[in-house]
C-alpha cells in the first residue's frame, strides 16, 4: 500500500490514526472498517451492493444504512473514516440529501445539496476557543499573515483546525501548491484544542448535528470561506518559513467588490 502523506505533515492524518494505529500498511477489509465504528446504526458493505441495487448513491444509504466501500481506493477509505468520527453529522447529511432530492429531483441540485457536497467533500472545521476569535475576522478576509505568521503561536493552543471532507485527505496523500479547502468556523470551550482526540471528535459531531439540523449554517456565506490547507501551521514543511506565504497565487487577497 502506497505511503499516505509524502511532504504533507502526519499532523494532517492524525485522526486517521486514532482510529487505525500507526501508519497504513494495508488496504482495510469491509468487515475491519466495520469494526472501527463506534455507532452500529450503519455498516459498511462492498461496492458491488450498490452497482447490483442500481439505486442512487444516497438513496441507498439512505434506504439501508449501508456505506458503498470501494477496495483499495482513498477517497473511500477517508470517506468511512468520516463516518467513523462524525456518524450523527453524516447521517444527518444523508438525510438532508434526501429530503431536497425529494424537493427538486437527483437531476436538478439545490443550493443546500452543493453545500452538502462541498462541505462532506472538502470541509475543514475550525475550532476557535474564546481567545482566538479574531482569528476568524482575518482568514474570513483572506489576511493570512495575520493568522498564519503574525499570531501562529495560537494556532494549535487555541485554534485547532479538524478534517472533515474526505476528498482533502485523498488530495493529502499528494499534496501541491494550490490545495484549498472550505473552513467553517466553530465555537468551542477554553482549552478544546487540548481535549483528548475522543472527546474532541465526539463533542464536534453533536455540534455539528445541532448546527446543520437546526439552523442554515452550510448556507451562511461567512463560512465555508476558502482555506489554503498548506499554509495551516505544521501541516507542511515549507510553511516555517514566513516566505511561503508570499506566493499570492495561493495565499490570494481577499477579491474587492
Amino acid at each position: 500500500m502506497a505511503e499516505p502523506y509524502t511532504d504533507c505533515s502526519p499532523y494532517i492524518f492524525r485522526s486517521m490514526s486514532a482510529l487505525w494505529p500507526g501508519r497504513f500498511t494495508d488496504w482495510p477489509s469491509v468487515s475491519a472498517l466495520n469494526n472501527c465504528r463506534s455507532d452500529k446504526a450503519f455498516s459498511f458493505v462492498d461496492n458491488a451492493v450498490l452497482e447490483q441495487d442500481g439505486r442512487y448513491y444516497e438513496e441507498f444509504i439512505y434506504a439501508t444504512a449501508q456505506i458503498p466501500t470501494r477496495s483499495e481506493n482513498w477517497h473511500d477509505l477517508f470517506g468511512a473514516m468520516a463516518w467513523c468520527l462524525f456518524p450523527q453529522t453524516k447521517k444527518l447529511l444523508n438525510r438532508l440529501h434526501i429530503a431536497e432530492i425529494n424537493l427538486h429531483g437527483q437531476k436538478q441540485r439545490s443550493k443546500l445539496r452543493n453545500k452538502l457536497t462541498l462541505f462532506d467533500e472538502c470541509g475543514v472545521i475550525l475550532c476557535v476557543e474564546p481567545a482566538a476569535q479574531h482569528h476568524l475576522d482575518w482568514l474570513r478576509a483572506h489576511q493570512w499573515q495575520h493568522s498564519f505568521v503574525q499570531q501562529r503561536a495560537e494556532w494549535w493552543q487555541q485554534l485547532k483546525p479538524v478534517i472533515f471532507g474526505h476528498a482533502i485527505y485523498e488530495m493529502a496523500t499528494a499534496p501541491f501548491i494550490g490545495l484549498t479547502a472550505k473552513a467553517l468556523f466553530v465555537k468551542v470551550p477554553v482549552g478544546f484544542s487540548q481535549w483528548p482526540l475522543t472527546a474532541a471528535y465526539s463533542f464536534l459531531d453533536r455540534e455539528l448535528h445541532e448546527q446543520i439540523a437546526n439552523g442554515a449554517v452550510l448556507l451562511d456565506n461567512q463560512q465555508l470561506t476558502p482555506l489554503p490547507v498548506l499554509g495551516v501551521p505544521g501541516w507542511h514543511d515549507d510553511n516555517n518559513n514566513p516566505g511561503f506565504y508570499d506566493n499570492t497565487d495561493y495565499f490570494r487577497p481577499r477579491r474587492q467588490r
